[in-house]
């Protein structure tokens, strides 16, 4: 974990569970606004979007990780990029953000289930592009009066952080309580040593007179 980003992959380790549903919501709009700006722009967008490529920062904002393809990310492969014969690159990175979303287990309501199962079609023709999703987030944001993506960003990488500090404080106490135990066990045999030789030295001028 980098001081500036965290990965979704983070997010859920720190959290043991999965994400809540209006999460699942502001990241596919977070996603869907910053891959169509990157494209507009002119900017190279990467193929493979992964639990551990996408990155949330403590502004906000997303960005995402170039992945080599490899095992590990063979499941967020877009099934004609494996066989060699990708078409669209928007196509295969809506696969791709797809998979990831659906990488964290959690029940989804009928409409976000139904977006989410059209960004992960084989057949890349039938697949959702960027500017529908986008369409659809924005809908159900301003319908559902949910709060803006880069808030819930926001708290999600401060989730990660409390989380962090946390198991460094408990790891600190548990050294010091360790430490402190192994000091205790030394001063008591310490004391016992010291007993001993009082009752030596007790005995031996007890016999010399």
């Amino acid at each position: 974990m980098s001081s500036t980003f965290v990965t979704l992959a983070e997010v859920l380790e720190a959290r043991g569970g999965p994400l809540e549903e209006d999460e699942v919501w502001s990241l596919l709009l977070g996603s869907a606004e910053s891959l169509l700006d990157l494209s507009y722009k002119g900017h190279n967008i990467c193929n493979i979007i992964t639990p551990a490529s996408l990155l949330l920062s403590a502004t906000g904002t997303l960005a995402f990780k170039n992945c080599a393809v490899t095992d590990e990310v063979c499941a967020f492969t877009a099934p004609e990029m494996l066989q060699g014969r990708a078409i669209s690159t928007k196509l295969i990175i809506v696969y791709s953000l797809g998979m990831t979303l659906y990488w964290s287990p959690i029940q989804l309501s009928d409409s976000l289930n139904c977006l989410v199962l059209s960004m992960c079609e084989v057949m890349a023709h039938r697949r959702a592009n960027l500017n529908s999703i986008l369409e659809v987030c924005e809908s159900h944001h301003n319908a559902s009066l949910l709060p803006p993506p880069n808030k819930v960003i926001k708290q999600l990488v401060e989730d990660v952080f409390q989380d962090s500090l946390s198991g460094k404080s408990q790891m600190i106490r548990e050294r010091l309580h360790g430490r402190n135990s192994f000091e205790s066990q030394n001063f008591i045999l310490l004391c016992s040593y010291c007993c001993e030789i009082v009752k030596k030295c007790c005995q031996a001028e007890y016999y010399y007179f």
